[in-house]
């Protein structure tokens, strides 16, 4: 039996758990810093993090592979312990305690279902370890497969659900205990684009149905944007902002987070006209094209124009070797080797530090 989904399903239950002190945020990481190995010479997988998260908020730590997000989510759940820094829940320190004495719960990347078990005993599961009773139990499995809308799949095996619904069975399992946080760690990643699309819509739904603070990590930044409250974006063990999705698509602090949230056009400085040092960030669905004859910013040479059904892409090469991209609505027939100008609207570009 794995021993992380034995701990998984300990969680104290709402009506039974030890009320914690009150503070202003439910989950506070202060100065945390995880190294593994020797202390002066092994791998630093985070720096300085300082987090707040709120109660009943859809909180999501977004970034590359080997940022250290995972590591980050593991140090809430209590498998991984900081070096340095202190992760509080409603303000106490919750390092000395085990994952099965916190009011958290986890569904891991691989949901982690019991294969000989139905849907029904795999939910209830964490319930029995928790001691809770038989009656008990039954109303809440049926009251949260009900939640997923896994009812009527009660008695089926999990080799016998499709990817999406295995996955609402490791939520309704994690859901069950009533715990006051849901970690999630990339749940989404094993399913195809369409169900992972439904799949965004369902845990938002789940979340805002529930109350449950969320914690969601993923690489997906179209995921991050779609479900959270707010983000974190994370590179290289460190933060590089935390903000609402708007904030983060549309005022980006660097060059970092303006170049892995969605699409940006990065363009340097000197080819504006403006200093070496900075580089201009401006989304491509901001960038206007317009007869080279007419006032604009910049000038260039249409290079490739793809049509995506809604709208087409064009790529503009422009002085000094850059590219840039621009997003219009339907069909542009635009010939390649068109000389064409661009423009934006100034509140629309991010100037950054190169």
């Amino acid at each position: 039996m794995p021993s992380e989904v034995l701990i998984e399903n300990r969680q104290p239950i709402a009506q039974g758990a030890t009320p914690l002190p009150s503070a202003r945020h439910l989950i506070e990481v202060a100065g945390v810093e995880k190294i593994f190995g020797d202390p002066e010479t092994g791998h630093r997988a985070l720096e300085a993090i300082n987090i707040n998260i709120e109660e009943k908020e859809f909180f999501t730590l977004l970034g590359p592979s080997g940022c250290g997000k995972t590591t980050l989510l593991r140090m809430i759940a209590g498998f991984e312990h900081p070096t340095v820094g202190e992760i509080r829940l409603h303000g106490r320190d919750v390092a000395p305690l085990p994952p099965r004495e916190r009011p958290v719960n986890m569904v891991f990347q691989n949901y982690a279902l019991f294969p000989h078990l139905t849907v029904s005993q795999n939910v209830a599961f964490g319930l029995e370890m928790l001691g809770w009773k038989k009656a008990e139990i039954t109303a809440r499995v049926h009251e949260t497969l009900s939640l997923v809308k896994l009812a009527h799949f009660s008695n089926r095996k999990p080799a016998q659900l499709s990817g999406g619904q295995q996955q609402r069975v490791a939520l309704a399992r994690a859901l069950a205990p009533r715990p006051q946080v849901l970690l999630l760690d990339e749940p989404l990643s094993a399913l195809d684009l369409k169900l992972r699309k439904e799949m965004q819509f369902e845990l938002k739904r789940l979340q805002r149905e529930t109350g449950i603070t969320f914690v969601l990590v993923t690489h997906d930044q179209e995921e991050a944007l779609a479900m959270s409250d707010r983000i974190a974006v994370m590179n290289t063990g460190r933060v590089q902002q935390v903000g609402t999705p708007e904030e983060i698509y549309d005022d980006p602090t660097n060059r970092f987070v303006a170049d892995f949230i969605g699409e940006a056009n990065l363009i340097p400085g000197e080819n504006l006209g403006r200093s070496s040092s900075i580089v201009v960030a401006v989304r491509p669905e901001r960038v206007a094209v317009c007869a080279a004859g007419e006032a604009a910013l910049t000038r260039g040479i249409v290079d490739n124009a793809t049509f995506l059904g809604s709208d087409t892409l064009m790529e503009i090469a422009i002085p000094g070797g850059s590219r840039v991209r621009a997003r219009m609505r339907g069909a542009a027939k635009i010939p390649s080797g068109t000389e064409v100008g661009l423009t934006w609207p100034r509140e629309a570009e991010r100037e950054l530090v190169d």
